[in-house]
């Protein structure tokens, strides 16, 4: 497996500084916050777009995906959910970045109209990816928070250019182990996004192996299944200012995953 982690443990470190923080420590690739907050965005230039590849690929770092904030299940017409999907797609394509990640958001709606909605909209934007050559997946996230909630929307979609982002924290916290987990996504599975917090109620961060998030048990799936793809570290500093500091806890954190993996 490969590692990466999240710049939303950074929040708003310049991205030259994001790469050298990767390569110090050994970690394969960095996933991306695509937010107009950060150094780079979907309202991002050509120029700004073009030196971000240039300076990861210096450090030999990959960008793993641009994590966007699109709500595919959302209320109100698909649109402007078209056109965010169309601008993340193009994003990553321009990044190298083989990634999307979009929310499900689907809010007080009526499940099964969401689910329609989203089943819609990804299908719009996957032959787009599919040209050029990104994967847009559904994080398992708020309305649709465990595996088999993200299923009822890939399933309908039925294209391999559309997929799943395991977010580990959110189908624990929602009573599904890992072991269900897997199974159901596996079809569709992108990457994998780990974390660990104090507990279920309590999502205040902590350092990888220092929490009650079953990350080994995760791990422990994928290498029985033979999965060999991405592990991403989602350190939400973003939401929790008075968190230590990422910079502290990178190299740490690469080594507790890597000691989860045969050597």
């Amino acid at each position: 497996m490969k590692l990466a982690f999240s710049t939303l443990g950074v929040p708003g470190l310049p991205l030259p500084d994001v790469s050298r923080l990767a390569a110090a420590h050994g970690w394969d690739g960095v996933e991306l916050r695509a937010h107009p907050e950060e150094p780079l965005h979907p309202g991002s230039g050509p120029a700004e777009r073009a030196d971000a590849v240039r300076r990861f690929a210096a450090d030999g770092v990959r960008i793993l995906g641009v994590a966007g904030y699109a709500r595919v299940a959302g209320p109100g017409p698909d649109e402007p959910v078209f056109d965010e999907l169309d601008a993340l797609v193009r994003l990553a394509a321009d990044l190298g970045a083989p990634f999307v990640r979009v929310f499900p958001g689907a809010g007080e709606q009526p499940a099964e109209e969401a689910e329609a909605a989203a089943a819609r909209r990804l299908a719009w934007v996957a032959p787009l990816a599919a040209d050029l050559g990104v994967r847009v997946l559904l994080e398992t996230h708020d309305s649709h928070p465990r595996a088999q909630d993200a299923v009822r929307v890939l399933g309908p979609v039925g294209h391999r250019n559309v997929g799943a982002l395991w977010d580990l924290l959110h189908t624990w916290r929602n009573g599904e182990p890992p072991a269900v987990t897997l199974p159901a996504l596996a079809p569709h599975l992108g990457y994998v996004q780990v974390k660990d917090v104090v507990s279920a109620e309590d999502l205040t961060p902590l350092p990888l192996g220092a929490g009650a998030v079953p990350i080994a048990a995760c791990v422990a799936e994928l290498l029985a299944a033979g999965w060999d793809g991405w592990l991403c570290w989602e350190y939400e500093k973003r939401w929790h200012p008075e968190a230590p500091d990422f910079a502290g806890l990178a190299g740490p954190g690469r080594e507790y995953l890597a000691g989860l993996l045969p050597r």
